[in-house]
């Protein structure tokens, strides 16, 4: 016998979805199955492989460990709420520049778990990047190349947001 459906709203990379969920339904498979953004990827579906992973509130949670009806009122932005139209986000346009993806499968967790690290800390050292990363699973690439991309994408995201620098004021030179 199925559980009464509980009406939520989620904000997912800024639109709002108003949904009927059981109240054991996961964040994944909302986003998934009832919002139909499928870059979410679920891998073991136990919190281990990182496959899952979204930004709630600005900071990477996988999907796959939170219940859909604990984001009501939080922000969510999954893997296509990086793009911006056709222009990649920095941290996609350096997993294609450095080869840090072969099958895919686990790119969109990797992306946002990425994308929280390096929003909340844009100068992460390589070992941090390391240390980060190592949450997350990938049986393709054996990780060189996604280090390579996050830190390319770190110094590209770095570039897209640093203040212009500031120009000098030309005075007409005195008479």
């Amino acid at each position: 016998m199925s559980e009464s459906l509980v009406d939520i709203s989620l904000t997912i990379n800024e639109t709002e979805y108003r949904v009927s969920v059981e109240p054991r339904y996961t964040l994944a498979d909302v986003i998934r199955h009832q919002c139909g953004l499928t870059g979410t990827h679920l891998g073991c579906e136990h919190g281990v492989c990182g496959t899952c992973n979204v930004l709630v509130d600005g900071e990477p949670v996988r999907a796959c460990l939170m219940f859909a009806i604990q984001a009501q009122g939080a922000k969510i932005r999954t893997v296509e709420g990086l793009s911006q139209g056709d222009t990649l986000h920095a941290l996609q346009q350096a997993f294609m520049d450095h080869h840090a993806l072969q099958c895919g499968f686990c790119t969109p967790g990797f992306l946002m778990l990425l994308t929280g690290a390096l929003e909340t800390n844009p100068d992460l050292t390589d070992a941090e990047l390391r240390d980060v990363l190592s949450s997350n699973l990938c049986r393709c690439t054996g990780y060189q190349n996604i280090i390579l991309a996050a830190r390319a994408g770190a110094d590209r995201m770095k570039q897209l947001t640093s203040p212009m620098p500031e120009t000098a004021t030309l005075r007409p030179a005195d008479a």
